[in-house]
């Protein structure tokens, strides 16, 4: 009788974790819009046009370069930036002008002190395969050329937005023990030298850091919306007051299956586009999400007014 208990309860939890398994995986792929071109291999961040097309960047390792796709995932076009280098691209974004920010920021180890953003021209008014950029540099004003503590290590980046004349860069958490937080800086979105102004926190969870590291952020055309990227989930920020971006309504939508998920963008004010990269099978891919039909978690509530 035991025997049979025992066996009945694996067979039970097997049917429980398939279920999930399954579901998790619809999840994710019932939101997939196109397979991405194989050569970006490592999307690392995707943005619209003028004209809504798609382009897309890939991380460390590539050229720096912008990519253009074509409805089916294949790539259209290729713009070659003549005075960057590719040394951790990790997101793009763009202003209300049509400018695109190319962020060369990742910093894994927390040892890079000056950090680079490379500024081009709209890509639909770059009528050649090459063009040259404005470059930003940027340092954290907290940092003394000394190793960075474990417990501080808040200096990588993969997300940033445009906002005004500023841009907003959002920490990757490689704290030990990981405590979840991302940190918001904000520096000039002019060629100059800044020093990041540190104004703001979010934290996401403290579970697993591969689960909840902030990988690639988005505001929305009319900027009354900020997400950010993580591996299961999109975190969705509104009714925030200039560029109090945690300070208005919090939620959570589920993503389904863990990937490792690097790029989001607005298509319009309610369409969200998101990418992965592909692993042994799995993921990449650009997946849609429209946020009226989305399933929201409600994290948190804006405070009422007196």
């Amino acid at each position: 009788m035991l025997k049979k208990s025992i066996l009945l309860s694996i067979a039970a939890l097997f049917i429980f974790s398939a279920t999930y398994i399954g579901s998790a995986i619809y999840t994710l792929y019932s939101k997939k819009m196109i397979s991405v071109d194989p050569r970006l291999k490592e999307v690392s961040g995707i943005e619209y046009d003028k004209h809504k097309r798609l382009w897309a960047i890939n991380d460390s390792g590539d050229e720096p370069k912008l990519y253009r796709l074509n409805d089916d995932g294949s790539i259209a076009k290729e713009i070659l930036v003549t005075n960057a280098k590719n040394i951790d691209w990790e997101d793009m974004t763009q202003n209300k002008f049509g400018h695109f920010f190319l962020g060369d920021f990742g910093n894994n180890t927390n040892e890079r002190r000056w950090l680079t953003i490379y500024k081009i021209e709209n890509p639909i008014d770059i009528k050649t395969d090459t063009t040259e950029a404005e470059i930003i540099k940027f340092t954290y004003p907290e940092l003394d050329g000394t190793p960075v503590a474990p417990d501080n290590r808040n200096y990588d980046l993969e997300a940033f937005v445009a906002l005004g004349r500023h841009l907003y860069l959002f920490t990757k958490n490689r704290t030990e023990p990981f405590d979840g937080i991302t940190n918001v800086y904000k520096v000039g979105d002019h060629a100059a030298n800044f020093n990041a102004e540190l104004i703001d926190s979010f934290k996401t969870c403290t579970t697993m850091e591969k689960l909840c590291w902030i990988t690639s952020a988005a505001l929305s055309p009319d900027r009354k919306k900020l997400v950010l990227l993580d591996s299961t989930s999109l975190w969705l920020f509104e009714n925030f007051k200039r560029d109090k971006f945690f300070s208005g309504d919090v939620s959570r939508i589920d993503l389904g299956i863990v990937t490792q998920k690097e790029a989001v963008t607005f298509y319009d004010d309610n369409t969200i586009v998101f990418t992965d990269e592909e692993f042994k099978g799995i993921g990449g891919n650009a997946y849609v999400i429209k946020l009226d039909e989305a399933k929201k978690q409600i994290i948190r509530k804006a405070p009422l007014k007196p």
